[in-house]
């Protein structure tokens, strides 16, 4: 189960649409950081197959300038002793 942290950057002008975009996908949960024109973007896949295919759905997302991620968990990977669960992209 593949969990990722993303900062999103919106295109000028297009935070709340962009916010809304997200929170409709399947697997995301986005919110908008109180101090910043940014959102942070919290996906939960079942499996790596799923979260390719929703990479694929973000970077076409018009209204987004940018998208970083911070942090990647997995947890097929804990459970089987093949490192700290974290993933180098």
């Amino acid at each position: 189960m593949p969990v990722l942290a993303y900062i999103v950057t919106p295109r000028s002008g297009e935070k709340n649409k962009l916010l809304k975009e997200l929170n409709a996908m399947q697997h995301c949960e986005a919110l908008s950081a109180d101090n910043a024109d940014i959102l942070i973007l919290v996906t939960d896949t079942p499996d790596k197959e799923t979260e390719k295919q929703l990479e694929k759905q973000l970077n076409k997302i018009e209204s987004m300038e940018s998208l970083s991620m911070t942090f990647g968990y997995n947890d097929e990977l804990q459970y089987k002793g093949e490192g700290d669960g974290h993933e180098d992209r």
